[in-house]
Order: structure tokens, then sequence, then C-alpha cells
């Protein structure tokens, strides 16, 4: 067992790191040239060094070679290599764009090592419908399909400074503290020490932003949110009554965790096929294109996109005794809510316009 002061100075470590680093990596990028360009799907106009997750995973890494012990790291060697992995497609498409398809494709092989090695799966509904185990072959098909889903709706709200770094902090932190109450304490450094480069990174993307999180931030930290995601299901689900950390909702609480890059996805992938166009067709139909549009600025649509977040998290928590077929309905109503208001709210601003 990890104590709480150890979790805060590896936590801070890992911050100090990235911080450190920061300045580093954005100079030797702007004198490689090695920027993210404008395009007619992204809101920047400026060229703006990407790959800021060079330094998330450094800072993260570091600071997790002091920490944890070298029987962890043996344990735990199939989560490092995905990760790893992931880390790499992600510097690919950095460095040399990949198409859409050949960026989802190079993740099965990160993802298989994770679900396949790690056994990283989700096998039951979790009490969502009439217990009953899943079959192998659907328990393999399943936690592919949520690990590659997960990875790619963090990556996809990576769209205006900030916002994919204050949605990773504030889930990395979540997982952090639920993992220490479940005694859990190496998972709980892991995602804290995440959380702790994530906070420095926000300190250089924040509007306007000097880095980018770039596919080899966003591509990683994604799937190791989909690592805690269904670690948090199984973990939380074993866990008996009256235990503190314990969610009668498994599975609606790591939605609600999440509800920023799945209810985002969900709702992007919908409009799209509803329009006849592919789900890799880059647009603005995004929730933070929909803010931007009625007039916030980055910033403004960050922290309105993180209130709504933690809506969702304080939600999960006060409804704590309340089992999925509760919970799970409560929160496809606030999301089409969201998304109604959010579309009249734009139709009128656009109604404005016109008639000013």
């Amino acid at each position: 067992m990890i104590s709480l002061t150890r979790l805060i100075v590896f936590s801070s470590i890992s911050f100090l790191i990235s911080f450190l680093l920061f300045p580093v990596i954005i100079k030797i990028f702007k004198q490689l040239k090695w920027f993210d360009a404008p395009g007619t799907h992204k809101i920047h106009s400026d060229f703006v060094p990407s790959m800021g997750g060079v330094s998330i995973l450094v800072g993260t890494f570091l600071a997790l070679l002091m920490a944890l012990p070298l029987q962890q790291w043996i344990t735990m060697k199939y989560f490092f290599i995905s990760v790893t992995l992931m880390f790499l497609i992600g510097l690919r498409d950095d460095v040399l764009a990949l198409t859409p398809r050949q960026k989802l494709f190079s993740q099965f092989l990160p993802v298989f090592v994770l679900v396949f090695l790690d056994n990283v799966m989700l096998v039951s509904f979790y009490g969502l419908i009439r217990q009953s185990d899943f079959s192998t072959p659907a328990t393999y098909l399943i936690s592919l399909f949520t690990v590659i889903i997960i990875t790619n709706a963090y990556n996809l709200i990576d769209g205006i400074d900030g916002l994919a770094g204050t949605i990773g902090f504030l889930a990395m932190f979540f997982f952090g503290v639920w993992f220490y109450m479940a005694d859990l304490s190496f998972l709980s450094l892991i995602a804290l020490c995440f959380a702790g480069a994530l906070f420095a990174f926000l300190l250089f993307n924040w509007q306007p932003s000097s880095i980018f999180m770039g596919d080899t931030g966003a591509l990683t930290v994604g799937l190791v949110l989909s690592f805690f995601a269904v670690r948090f299901i199984n973990y939380n689900f074993q866990l008996p009554e009256g235990h503190v950390a314990k969610f009668n909702a498994s599975i609606s609480t790591a939605i609600c965790v999440l509800i920023i890059p799945i209810f985002d996805t969900l709702r992007v992938i919908i409009l799209r096929l509803r329009n006849m166009e592919s789900p890799f067709h880059a647009d603005r139909k995004h929730l933070h294109h929909r803010l931007l549009a009625i007039g916030l600025s980055h910033s403004g649509a960050v922290k309105w996109i993180a209130g709504i977040n933690i809506f969702f998290v304080v939600l999960a928590i006060l409804l704590k005794t309340q089992p999925d077929l509760i919970l799970l309905p409560i929160i496809v109503i606030l999301c089409l809510l969201i998304s109604f208001t959010l579309k009249l709210k734009q139709q009128a601003t656009l109604n404005s316009l016109k008639n000013a």
C-alpha cells in the first residue's frame, strides 16, 4: 500500500518533470519546424508545435521509475508495452500523417496486447440487465471495441486549446482517487502521475496555446483512460456492499467520468451517418465547435465542457447507491437535453447575426 503522501509527492514530481521539459521540446520542435499546420477542419490559424505527448509520457514514466518497485513493472509489463506502442503510433502520425483508416487499424496491436495479454476485459453486463457472463469470443470482441472506442473518442475531442488536457486531468484525478480508496494504490499512482503531467501540459496548452498534445498524447492518454475505465468497472463490481468506494452502477459511473468523449463522439457519428457521410469525415460538428459558434472563446468553451463533466461525476457520486437501470437513462436524457439546447442556442445566434 502506497501512502497518500507518496502519491502526492510522485504526482508532483511528474508535474515538475513535464513542466520543465515543455519549454525545451517547444524550442526544439520550433527549430525543427515540426508544426501542426492549420487546415479546413482545424480551428487554429497559426503554426503551433505538436507532440506535447512526449513531455507528458516522459514526465509520467520518470516519476513511475522512481516510485514503482521492479516487481510491479514486471507485473504490469503488458500495460507499459501497450502504452509505448500506442505512443509510437501517435508519434508516427504526428511526424508522417496516417490516413484515418491506417491510424485505426494500427491501433489494434497495442489494444490486442492490452486485452489479450493483460486481460483488460469486460466479461458481463455487470448488473445492467439480467446477470450473465459473455461468451469468450464476445468478451474479446466487446473488450477490443470498448478500448478502441474510448481511445479514439478521447483523441477526437482534442480540438481546441485546453480541452483534451482538462478532460484527461479530471478523469485521471477521479480514477487516481477512486483506486486509492479501493486499496489499489499502484493503479492510483499511475493515474495521479498522468494527472500531474497533464496539469503541466495545461499550463502550456491553455489559450493561446504554445504546444498541442498531438496524437502522441491523445492516443496514449486515451488508451490509458480506456484501461482505467475497464479496470474500474471490474474492480468496482467486485467490491462488497457497503464499501466506501462502491458504486452500484459500474458501467454508468465509468460513462459519467468519460462523458465528454463518449457523448461527443457518439453524437458526431450519428450526425455524420444521418448526413450520409463517413464516420471518419472531419468536420466542425463537435461539442466544442457548437460552443465556439455561439460566441464562446476557447477557454470559455473548455470551462463549460469541464463543468458538464464535473456535473456528471457529481451526479454519479450522489446516485452511487442507484443501479445502472436508474442512472443510465438519466445520463441519456441529460445528454439529449444538452445537445438539443446547444442546437437551439446556435440557431438563435445564427438568426440574430442574419437580422443584424
